[in-house]
């Protein structure tokens, strides 16, 4: 299985038989067609899946709705949020409320909380377990706010951690934010996913170009004996 960055939450899974394409924002390079999804991925062999968590610019690019004109084996999986918004129709996709689940000959997509809006994603494919975040994660703003509400915003993600860690306790692979505007503490939700759930790979995500910030994490997932990935640039890969 092959991983590819393609840029700030979104990343391309390619197993044997099938694409994983998720919150697809931008491509790997402008113009977007010479990018990685477009000029190669849309063209890859097998059926693609196209996963989006919720309906923020920088997660949901409606572009995608358009790939279906390309290829007519996408199956599209949105967030509930996605519907209700407009940005798509009924029969566009699969939609998904927490604790909902997609299942095919393929894959396992089961459907978690998130600390903003949409859901999160838990996906089984080729005996591994992959998580992605979406926009799940501490956004505590603890320098920008008062204490109680920033212990409000760590309590709300602590809990829908908690779920999570209720069915789950190794992962194989997690992509998870890393967003340095956060401030200093910019990787407590990372820590606290890690410290609860054993992953051997963490891929930062929702950084921007800040790739120095993004790999610092690295010293603090190996204590936990997890790999986390030092993104240098956009369409970099590696393989899980």
């Amino acid at each position: 299985m092959k991983l590819t960055y393609i840029y700030h939450s979104c990343f391309a899974l390619e197993c044997d038989l099938f694409t994983i394409i998720i919150d697809y924002y931008e491509d790997t390079i402008k113009p977007s067609e010479k990018g990685y999804i477009h000029s190669y991925l849309l063209h890859r062999p097998g059926k693609i899946y196209v996963l989006s968590s919720h309906s923020h610019p920088d997660h949901f690019n409606p572009e995608i709705l358009l790939w279906k004109q390309q290829r007519d084996d996408i199956q599209y999986i949105f967030s509930q949020d996605i519907l209700e918004s407009g940005l798509a129709t009924k029969k566009d996709a699969t939609y998904l409320n927490k604790l909902e689940t997609y299942k095919d000959n393929f894959l396992i997509i089961k459907a978690y909380g998130s600390t903003d809006i949409g859901i999160s994603f838990l996906i089984q494919t080729e005996g591994k377990q992959l998580f992605h975040a979406g926009d799940l994660n501490n956004w505590h703003w603890n320098e920008e706010c008062s204490i109680e509400e920033s212990q409000g915003y760590e309590t709300n993600y602590l809990n829908e951690l908690k779920l999570i860690v209720n069915d789950v306790n190794h992962l194989d692979l997690a992509m998870f934010p890393v967003d340095p505007r956060l401030g200093k503490d910019y990787t407590r939700g990372a820590e606290q996913f890690i410290n609860q759930i054993q992953t051997d790979t963490f891929a930062p995500m929702h950084f921007d170009e800040a790739y120095i910030k993004a790999a610092a994490f690295a010293l603090y997932a190996e204590t936990k004996r997890c790999k986390s990935i030092k993104w240098t640039h956009r369409g970099e890969c590696i393989t899980i």
